[in-house]
């Protein structure tokens, strides 16, 4: 099925210039590697959310379109270039990202904690959120990015229970919720956030309970979103 016309990406002239300063830094985006249909009106902006620890993902989760082709090689100019790519956009609230690393030992927790370190070197005033990884439920790799002062910590639960075993097979529903709870025990002023999305096949139902699931962990923002299928040979059903 096509996309219908109110979504589909269209060119926006603004946006090259952008894109030319991430490619200058070395830097992906989430908004690119995931083919986000508005990319280019928040390049326009400009704003992007930063995606670290290279483009090619340890796992292979059903509605995700970044590649998952083997990892790459942790980056140690990174966090230093997203730091300086922030500062020339004008950036004043930076979201950072990555992909999942299964094969790190802190799970890339490290490459968390100094990117934000690094933007807070270079503008002490900006605010700043993460969404990352479950890290295998390892607690140690979630302080480590707590202990690094984000404002905003997400981590998104993405579906339903039920269809974690097509959606997100290398991934586990409670675990997701655990790592949102261990995060307000760590932390408990730093905000939690997680996100799912619709369209999956899941019901009304278990959309209430996704909600009622997390506001018993304390998330304290709640982000729900429309799934689009990132390529035509992706079939969930």
């Amino acid at each position: 099925m096509r996309l219908p016309e109110w979504i589909r990406t269209r060119s926006v002239p603004d946006q090259h210039e952008i894109k030319h300063l991430l490619r200058r830094h070395a830097l992906s985006t989430v908004c690119e590697e995931a083919r986000c249909p508005n990319r280019g009106e928040c390049f326009a902006k400009p704003t992007a959310t930063f995606m670290i620890l290279g483009r090619n993902c340890t796992r292979n989760c059903g509605f995700c379109s970044v590649n998952s082709l083997g990892a790459d090689p942790v980056d140690e100019r990174e966090p230093e270039n997203i730091a300086s790519a922030a500062e020339e956009m004008g950036l004043r609230y930076v979201v950072i990202t990555s992909v999942t690393r299964d094969d790190l030992s802190d799970g890339g927790a490290g490459q968390f904690a100094k990117t934000i370190n690094a933007v807070r070197g270079k503008m002490p005033g900006v605010r700043i959120e993460v969404l990352t990884p479950d890290f295998l439920g390892d607690k140690d790799a979630l302080r480590t990015v707590l202990e690094a002062g984000p404002d905003v910590f997400n981590h998104n639960v993405e579906t339903a229970e039920r269809l974690y075993p097509v959606v997100r097979p290398s991934a586990n529903y409670k675990r997701s919720l655990t790592v949102l709870k261990n995060a307000k025990v760590i932390s408990p002023d730093i905000h939690t956030k997680s996100g799912f999305m619709l369209g999956l096949g899941e019901t009304y139902e278990e959309a209430l309970i996704i909600l009622k699931d997390l506001r018993k962990v304390d998330c304290d923002f709640v982000t729900i979103g429309q799934y689009l299928r990132p390529q035509r040979k992706t079939f969930l059903w």
